[in-house]
């Protein structure tokens, strides 16, 4: 039985409770989905999460806000149940959250296709030479007669190779560094952009490194002002980055959950394995990381929600830990698993691969040390 009690916290409204049960409902009917075939799992997911109502929340009309709890909310029942599930919702997000917030009429009649599932988002921000560091892109965008040209290579785009339309960010040039680059829409069939690499991970999802030579997109396919893509970036990620941590809970909850049933199952010297002091330790340790991570989540999606401009130090604070906590929950349940936790296929082994890489994307465990540290000042 899962512990819903954290729904009582005020962080939370009546809608979101009522989105919780829902969720939950519609996960135990659907979800888990075989990942044999990642990218065609993938399309599935898109598609069943569209029909079922839920990437309606992975937009947000003119003049309207994202739902900053209710994207939290999405993505922890979902990595509960699938991680998949939650990486094909997240996407949806992410990849179109520039177009939310700053969009034109013309480029959020995307949104429709997105949030129905009829077409999958990619978000192309990392390069080769710049993960974390952001002022380094150096793919380019230069203006030619009715548009803009764009080259370049992007890596470790997630959705690569499926993705329908993408926000991709390259260098204007208005200004060095971060203030030079600017953000684009860009249909995933157009002419000159290339998969040039599919990426495979210890957690297997659709990766892919892309190149750009001579894409020529329209003038409306700049999103806001050209020198502002650091400005639209930082945006996005400031509402999506909770939102990892989020998912790290789900997959921590989970974890917590198989393990609370091998323990009580699993006898030795005589008695239940969740009577000996150390195991008790462990389940308590456990415990505690879930219930600080889902603190900070939902502090800092909260405060997004309550109007807050910017909250940087809130979502770095909550990714960081909740990431850096959901690790060491699961690496506990392996333990706690003994021989049967790193059997391939076995949920806790699939969650030891599938955490990792969350302490990466989205700005990397050491790279949020740096932010939390920089607004002490």
């Amino acid at each position: 039985m899962r512990d819903g009690s954290f729904l009582d916290w005020p962080f939370f409204e009546p809608r979101h409770r009522a989105l919780a049960v829902a969720l939950e409902a519609w996960c135990e009917a659907n979800l888990p989905v075989p990942h044999d075939d990642v990218d065609a799992a993938c399309k599935g997911l898109v598609a069943a999460l569209g029909a079922g109502g839920w990437l309606q929340h992975t937009g947000a009309g003119a003049g309207e806000r994202l739902d900053v709890r209710s994207l939290c909310l999405i993505r922890e029942t979902l990595a509960r149940h699938d991680t998949l599930a939650d990486f094909a919702f997240a996407m949806q997000g992410l990849g179109m959250g520039a177009v939310s917030l700053f969009g034109t009429v013309a480029q959020r009649a995307w949104l429709d296709r997105t949030q129905g599932g009829q077409a999958i988002a990619a978000f192309a921000l990392t390069e080769p030479g710049s993960g974390s560091d952001v002022a380094a892109i150096t793919s380019t965008a230069i203006r030619v007669p009715g548009g803009w040209r764009l080259d370049g290579q992007k890596t470790w785009i997630s959705n690569g190779g499926i993705a329908d339309i993408c926000v991709i960010f390259a260098r204007t040039g208005e200004a060095p560094g971060a203030k030079g680059l600017s953000a684009f829409l860009m249909p995933c069939d157009v002419a000159g952009l290339e998969v040039a690499e599919r990426l495979e991970t210890i957690a297997p999802h659709p990766l892919a490194r892309l190149r750009l030579d001579g894409v020529v997109l329209p003038e409306d396919a700049l999103i806001g002002e050209a020198g502002q893509g650091f400005k639209v970036a930082m945006s996005v990620l400031d509402i999506f980055r909770p939102t990892v941590g989020a998912a790290a809970l789900g997959m921590a909850r989970a974890a917590q959950a198989a393990t609370l049933s091998r323990v009580r199952g699993r006898t030795i010297q005589g008695q239940p394995l969740e009577k000996l002091q150390m195991v008790q330790g462990h389940l308590a340790d456990m415990a505690l990381k879930i219930d600080a991570a889902a603190l900070l989540i939902y502090r800092a999606a909260w405060a997004k929600d309550q109007g807050a401009a910017r909250i940087t130090r809130e979502a770095a604070m909550a990714k960081l830990y909740a990431t850096e906590a959901a690790q060491e929950v699961i690496d506990m349940a392996v333990q706690l698993h003994g021989a049967e936790g790193v059997r391939i296929g076995h949920p806790v082994e699939a969650l030891f691969r599938e955490i990792r890489a969350l302490r990466i994307y989205e700005g990397a465990s050491d790279v949020q040390r740096l932010v939390i540290a920089g607004a002490l000042a």
